[in-house]
């Protein structure tokens, strides 16, 4: 990965967080932080999976990956809560 896909990757990790976490149903007792924290390791891991699955790089928008990187910030942010809430 270049440095320009991880720059890519951290930024869209900030809009990752946001709608992993808008997936998630309920409250979320996490901050912003930890949620931006969350979107930007699930959009480099998100990346690395598109990427070996063969659907990183396609014409127009990489609908699947996005959805990949989603779909881990969901989990992440849920497990994140829970780990939090067991405190």
């Amino acid at each position: 990965m270049e440095i320009s896909g991880i720059i890519s990757a951290i930024v869209i990790g900030l809009i990752i967080g946001v709608l992993g976490r808008l997936v998630v149903p309920g409250r979320q007792h996490i901050g912003v932080l930890w949620t931006i924290v969350v979107g930007i390791v699930a959009a480099l891991v998100g990346s690395a999976i598109a990427a070996g699955i063969g659907v990183a790089h396609t014409r127009g928008p990489d609908w699947i990956e996005w959805l990949i990187q989603i779909a881990l910030a969901a989990v992440g942010i849920s497990a994140l809560d829970r780990a939090r809430a067991r405190r």
